[in-house]
């Protein structure tokens, strides 16, 4: 039987330091969801299938690394943001060339995304971006969508979504990201190394046509019928199918 796999591949100095490998993202499902009950009469988001599959689809690649953000900070008069990992002058430098991880600030010009609501939230500041050690690669016909972690993304940050054919891209993903600051007008903060940044969700790449048509309104209530007759999860007990990501 074909079985479909993702390889996350990396430099072998890396590999051996057995720190920060991608997972599948289900060991990343929230606490608070988890501690949430639902029942009939209290009826909560644990109960509804589409939202959990948003928390347990796909991987997730973590920060190899602490990375400090200071961003809409005043420096010698003028508005700047700026990383700093303790690469930037450490004597570990040379060993990180060999692992993408850069000592020098990685930023794109605003320009770039000149118009998008992205420059405002990211207060008309150079974009960041976060250097990713591990190469990607799929089945031939496969590609990735990335994307922040659905539902369980980080406050401070959010990488730009993007999708990359990962199975003839040879290269390295590294990721721009958008500093919330819709809530952190000013921020200061050091985002831990293994915290969860990337959500992964390979596909194949197939040709689709759009259809448009209207109901069969018999069906229509005949399924909102059957799905009346149980209280909690007739979603999950009629319609819903598991998957498996490992």
């Amino acid at each position: 039987m074909f079985e479909n796999i993702i390889e996350f591949k990396v430099s072998k100095d890396y590999f051996e330091l057995k720190d920060q490998y991608p997972e599948p993202i289900k060991y990343y499902v929230p606490e608070w969801y988890k501690k949430l009950k639902h029942e009939a009469g209290k009826r909560t988001v644990k109960g509804c299938m589409p939202f959990l599959d948003t928390l347990v689809t796909g991987y997730v690649l973590k920060m190899p690394l602490d990375f400090s953000i200071e961003h809409n900070v005043y420096s010698e008069h003028e508005r700047q943001s700026k990383i700093t990992t303790g690469l930037s002058n450490s004597a570990g430098s040379e060993f990180a060339k060999n692992l993408n991880i850069n000592t020098i600030e990685q930023f794109h010009s605003p320009l770039q995304l000149k118009g998008s609501p992205y420059v405002q939230k990211n207060k008309n500041l150079p974009v960041g971006k976060i250097l990713n050690p591990w190469i990607i690669k799929t089945p031939p016909g496969y590609s990735c969508l990335f994307l922040p972690p659905m539902n369980n993304s980080d406050d401070r940050f959010s990488v730009i979504p993007g999708i990359v054919d990962t199975d003839s891209f040879p290269s390295e993903i590294n990721f721009p990201y958008i500093v919330n600051g819709d809530k952190y007008p000013v921020l200061r903060s050091i985002v831990k190394a293994g915290t969860p940044y990337v959500q992964i969700i390979p596909f194949k790449r197939e040709a689709w046509k759009m259809k448009v048509s209207a109901i069969d309104l018999k069906a229509t209530l005949r399924n909102r019928f059957v799905a009346a007759l149980k209280l909690v999860e007739s979603y999950k007990s009629k319609w819903w199918h598991k998957k498996s990501w490992k």
